[in-house]
Order: structure tokens, then sequence, then C-alpha cells
């Protein structure tokens, strides 16, 4: 008998080869006409529509298209598609390679089976063999049932493989569907996750399943969609509206990474000046420690032609981080911002910048961190959170990265923040400030009401008293050449020059070498 996605076959060669065309257009197109109109009424691509988005154009060279299940019961014997459900292969972006694997959801919901699974674990290590990044565009609705305990396994080789890539080749989920259940936990292994509105949702129990275990009723977007992984959770690092713009950013991406750790980031032709003058930098950060302005302005003002791509740009935006290039080599920027919560330190901004500082380390990207922070968050919430533990996470980032690191006081640097932000104390090898940084334990205020308490609560006039006392410690150590004058940082640079000088101390550091006590791994904070 004959049973779907069956053609016949024939003898001589010319039939076969006509036979070879019959079967490679099946695979292109897909057994179901229907289903293809039903993802694009969805206002979703269909697999290889993404593919061809993501990579150059006729660069993809496809793996395994004729491969199908085995499996057997539940009526999967008589459904056999070519694929499997998902496309696997490489291609280039921008000239350079890059391995994809792309769920279809028009077959089986995109779920993992066996074959489906041994299809993406042979990608992923022939990814991690060639030391080339790899792009997972997700659609798919899990763990394939009929098929019981292999898929299960299944995943369970895309997570190691996932864990030993880590820090060896970039590795970006792209979110362009559903993905719940065990399956979420691949795209948090990963380096970089991407999400569309509306259509993409992730999560690990379903809002089924939520309603009857705690009563609460919730919509799939509201417990696992791209602004709630976005804003509140932070497992993603961008969200669009749509999936073109997606994956035209996810190619920007990859523009700027290495294609793996032991290459270094592309480097790019630039007719902006490495001299240029940074004048309106004066202007944009006041001198006044508290006033508010948008760090984001000073990074642009710093760029190459003022681009630059921002990591979790609506999740613990206190922080900054983002890649960007100065005289056409990418960095790393970290920067408190004044503009949320006055660039304080808490439990999310910490994760935030530790995740982008040891990514950056890990790919060889040179990393400048700016500061203006006047300390970490008080509050029993972060306490009992554990903003000791998560605090850390920052200091054992920085303390563990051998990428150069330049350090830059804007404003105000107080206490264990001004440590934790890559202080030359803990390895920053060059630190800068501008003329209007106070660097110090805290703010003058709050030492005075400490150090001169019993003189000033026995005065006549307490508050003039506090006033004179606030002005000598500020005096005596907060003014902007005290870190200077005992070796803490390098120079006190004036605004306008800053690109310059960051710009020649990352070409002195192009060639640093150094090397981190032999062990088998850390044991960071977690």
């Amino acid at each position: 008998m004959r049973r779907e996605y069956e053609v016949d076959r024939p003898a001589d060669v010319e039939d076969r080869l006509a036979d070879l065309k019959k079967v490679k257009q099946l695979v292109h197109t897909g057994p179901d006409p229907a289903a293809t109109r039903r993802q694009h009424d969805k206002g979703k691509l269909t697999a290889r529509e993404r593919i061809e988005l993501l990579l150059d154009k006729d660069s993809f060279s496809e793996v395994e298209p004729l491969r199908r299940h085995r499996a057997s019961g539940f009526g999967l014997e008589d459904r056999r598609p070519y694929t499997d459900g998902v496309i696997t292969g490489w291609g280039t972006v921008y000239g350079r390679t890059v391995f994809v694997y792309a769920h279809d959801f028009r077959i089986f919901g995109g779920a993992l089976g066996e074959a489906h699974a041994q299809k993406i674990h042979k990608i992923m290590d022939m990814a991690i063999a060639a030391g080339a990044p790899l792009v997972s565009l997700n659609d798919g609705a899990g763990a394939r049932i009929q098929e019981g305990v292999v898929a299960l396994a299944g995943y369970g080789g895309i997570f190691r493989r996932n864990t030993q890539a880590s820090g060896v080749i970039p590795q970006i989920s792209v979110m362009l569907g559903p993905c719940a259940g065990g399956a979420a936990y691949s795209p948090a292994l990963t380096d970089f996750v991407f999400m569309v509105r509306e259509t993409a949702q992730m999560f690990i129990t379903g809002p089924d399943v939520v309603a009857a275990v705690t009563g609460e009723q919730v919509s799939q977007n509201a417990l696992g969609g791209a602004d709630v992984h976005g804003e509140v959770s932070g497992v993603a690092h961008f969200v669009h509206d749509d999936e073109r713009t997606c994956l035209e950013d996810v190619r920007f991406l990859l523009s700027m990474l290495p294609l793996n750790n032991r290459d270094t980031p592309p480097a790019e032709a630039t007719d902006d000046p490495a001299d240029r003058l940074c004048e309106r930098l004066v202007d944009l950060v006041p001198a006044d420690g508290a006033r508010p302005y948008d760090v984001r302005h000073v990074i642009e003002e710093l760029s190459d032609h003022g681009h630059y791509l921002e990591v979790h740009e609506s999740w613990a935006t206190n922080v900054v981080v983002a890649l960007s290039r100065l005289d056409g080599q990418v960095v790393g920027f970290v920067a408190n911002q004044p503009q949320v919560l006055a660039g304080v330190l808490d439990i999310r901004a910490s994760e935030k910048a530790a995740r982008f500082v040891q990514f950056c380390d890990a790919f060889n990207i040179p990393l400048v961190t700016l500061l203006d922070v006047p300390g970490f968050l008080p509050g029993v919430d972060q306490e009992h959170g554990g903003i000791i533990r998560h605090g850390a996470k920052l200091l054992y980032a920085y303390c563990n990265a051998t990428v150069p690191r330049i350090s830059l006081v804007l404003r105000k640097a107080y206490g264990g923040a001004y440590i934790v932000m890559d202080s030359c104390s803990v390895g920053a090898d060059l630190s800068y400030a501008w003329p209007s940084n106070e660097i110090a334990v805290m703010g003058a205020e709050g030492a005075a009401k400490v150090i001169f308490r019993r003189q000033i609560a026995a005065a006549d006039d307490p508050d003039a008293t506090y006033t004179e006392l606030v002005q000598q410690y500020k005096e005596e150590l907060m003014h902007p050449y005290y870190a200077a004058e005992r070796g803490l940082i390098d120079d006190v640079i004036d605004p306008a020059q800053t690109r310059t000088v960051l710009i020649r101390g990352l070409r002195m550091l192009h060639s640093k070498h150094a090397e981190l006590p032999a062990r088998k791994h850390g044991n960071p904070p977690q």
C-alpha cells in the first residue's frame, strides 16, 4: 500500500533524476499547502522563509533534508514527511559562516521527535567543530508526545550541547512561536534570546496548568509573551514587532561577534576620526550629581557614527549594556543609568551587567565601563532577595575577565558599587575620570553624619555645623584629584577628549595577554 508522502521509484537514471526533483520539491514546499496558508494567516513566516531572511542570498546548504522518522503507533507510520519538522544547515551572514536550525510548524507543529532531535544534535556538533555561530529559529510545540520518552531524551542532548558550546561559539535563540515546558531551557542556555511580540511565548507550565494548580487565570502572552520576558523576567534580550526586523537585528548582532572564542570580533573600516572631539559630553552630563541624564547619549557620542546595539533595553534599566564600535573595533559598554533609580545597582542590574561582562570576556570583546553610581539600592527586599550574592556575580565577572578593560568615572562613584564597577583594584587595565568625579566611600552628606555625629549634636547651631563639615569632607576627601593622587585612577581627562583617550588605550591593549590560575572552572556566586 502506497502511503502518504511517498513517490513512485523509477529504475533508469533520467527517471531517477526526475524523481529526485519531485522529492526535493516536496521537501521545499512541505506536504500540505494548507499548512503554509495557516502559518501565513497567523502573521508568521515559514521556516524556509525565515532562513532566507537570516542568511545571505543563495548561501544556505541544507543537511539531511530527506530525513524521516521511524516511529510507529498513533498513526505515525502513515505520516512520515521529509525533514521531520526541522530544517538544518549552514550558510553565511555578511560572508561569514553561520549554522542554523529552524522548526517547521507546518509539520507536527514543529514538535521534537527522535529523528528531529538527531538532526539538531548533528548541526550543533558541526557548529562546534567548525567553530561558527549557531542560530536556532524556534517555533515548536514541544516534545512529540506520540514518541514518548525518546523525545525527552532528544532535549537532553540539545541541552548538553548548548552547555558544551557555551563560551566556545556564539549561540542565538530566536523565538518565533510557542516554546513550552522543557524546550524553554535551550534558549535559556544560549547567549542571546530574540522574541517577536504576539506570536512568541515561552513558559515552563502553560496557562491551563497554572489555572489548575493555582487558580490564576492568565493568557499565554501575559504569562510568557515577548514583553513579559523583555521587561519583567529578563529572559529575552531583544523584543521586536515582526519577524523581518527581528531577523535583521540578528544579522546585525552576528556582524559584531567573532566566529568563536579563538577568533577576534570583525573589525570594520570607519571614517569617524579616532581623534574626534566629543564636546557635547560637557552638556550631556550635568555637573550636579543629583541631576539625571540619559547615559545612552554618552555611548552614542563616543561610538563610531553614534551606532550601538543595546542589550536588554527594557529590563533592569538602571544599567545599560551595549555592543558598539570605537575606531572600527567592537567593544562592550557597561554604564550606570542615572535616569533610572539614580543609576544605583540592584539585584537585576547586577545580574544583567554580570552576564554581559562574561559574554564579552568569553568572546574577546574589550570592555568600557562608564561609572556614575551612588551605591547599591538599600531596602529589605534587596537584602532578603540576596543583593550580596547577586552583586557578587558582577564582581566575579569583572575580576575573572581577561579582555582589555577600561573604566571611566563620569561623576560620582560611591562605596562598594564603585569597586564592583571595574575599579582598578579589581583589575581594570586603565582607569580614568572626568573633572566632575566624586570617588568616595559614600556621599559627603552621609559621611559627615557618621564621622561628626557627636560634634554636630553638641553644636549651638547643628545645621550650620553640619553644612560646614560636609564642605570640609568634600574638600579633603572628595575633590576630583584625590583618587588620582593615590594612583587609583590613571588620569583626569577632558570629557571632550574621551573618545580619543579610549581608542588610544584600546589600541595599546589590543595585544593584551592574561592568564587565569589553572583550574577546572571557578565556582561563581549563584
